[in-house]
């Protein structure tokens, strides 16, 4: 007598339910993940407190003769974003284009920080086989890009999170002011909250530079930055200090379109190429 043997088809929820089980667990067990967090928290600290130890150093330039006093940091709010009208506190950054220390090493640091995270934790699948045993068992290839993107999210969601906290503490500890000029606590939710939405049109740029590199993290890695910063100089403009509720709705569009278009380049990417 013959018996036949009949496996169950899983959904998509079952799937993905798994995939991201999966994902979630080993990004808790990743280094990475801890030490790009703790990195997330201590910049703003330590540039606050470098940049408030350095407020009145006068610097010679030795060809010109030309003196320049250096400026620190006046209020916490610097590390998230400038207020409505500010203008640079160096006297040098109109040399590039307007854009001082505090404009250039702010919570805006942590969209290209993510990168390392995303191409580190993909190509780690495809190095050590994982990838190819997976494929060889599911076919559907769009899970894996979707659980890889969330994961990222969260990754990412966590960095800013975190170093919004550093530049709080720092703040308190080098005494800066916490003043809201041209803002208010609304205002800063909402930039937070479009910073967290912007996250969801980086992080498929850097997922799909992954696949497309595969086990070469230093490729996807040096891939990733550069692909990144053709967006990077607009994430201040998009998510200001100011930010409303538009700001937030046009981060969530942007981020729903980046993630379902690029995903499908992802996928197809995934298809139509070697797992090794």
């Amino acid at each position: 007598m013959e018996t036949t043997v009949k496996f169950k088809k899983q959904s998509f929820k079952q799937r993905f339910h798994s995939m991201l089980a999966v994902d979630l667990k080993r990004m808790r067990k990743s280094k990475t993940f801890y030490i790009l967090i703790a990195v997330a928290l201590l910049i703003p600290i330590v540039m606050n407190v470098m940049l408030t130890m350095m407020d009145g150093t006068v610097m010679v330039d030795a060809q010109t003769g030309a003196e320049t006093i250096m400026k620190g940091p006046e209020s916490a709010w610097q590390m998230i974003g400038a207020f409505p009208g500010e203008k640079p506190t160096d006297p040098q950054a109109a040399a590039m284009g307007g854009m001082d220390v505090m404009s250039m090493c702010n919570i805006n640091m942590m969209f290209m920080l993510v990168s390392v995270f995303i191409c580190l934790f993909i190509s780690d699948d495809f190095r050590s086989g994982f990838a190819k045993n997976l494929f060889t068992v599911r076919e559907h290839k769009g899970d894996y890009v979707l659980s890889k993107t969330i994961v990222g999210f969260i990754c990412g969601s966590l960095m800013l999170i975190f170093f919004f906290l550093g530049s709080m503490i720092s703040g308190a500890m080098c005494g800066l002011s916490f003043a809201l000029v041209g803002v208010n606590m609304v205002n800063i939710v909402m930039c937070m909250l479009s910073k967290l939405l912007l996250m969801l049109v980086f992080i498929p740029i850097f997922v799909l530079v992954s696949v497309s590199a595969k086990q070469k993290a230093w490729l996807s890695i040096c891939g990733s930055l550069g692909a990144g910063m053709l967006l990077f100089m607009m994430v201040s403009m998009i998510t200001p200090l100011e930010s409303t509720i538009i700001n937030v709705f046009l981060c969530l569009a942007g981020g729903i379109m980046f993630s379902w278009g690029l995903g499908a380049i992802s996928k197809l990417v995934l298809k139509k190429t070697a797992l090794v």
